[in-house]
């Protein structure tokens, strides 16, 4: 059985409800620094991808411009 408490209505304290509070207005987890082409080399290597210069730099200049764009 659950215990029952019994209270009266001036006893409850009641707050009226600010959506603001449960609203957060400042993003968080969007500051992204840039990437180096050291990074995408050790990625390319722990997934077991092969790669060519030319092909990290292209893939640093994509994930900087999508990035930026964020």
């Amino acid at each position: 059985m659950k215990n029952v408490l019994i209270v009266k209505s001036a006893e409850v304290e009641v707050k009226p409800f600010i959506l603001d509070d449960f609203i957060c207005r400042h993003e968080t987890g969007t500051q992204y620094g840039s990437v180096s082409k050291k990074e995408i080399k050790q990625l390319a290597k722990e997934i077991g991808l092969d790669h060519t210069d030319d092909q990290i730099r292209f893939a640093k200049k994509i994930i900087a411009a999508y990035l930026a764009q964020k």
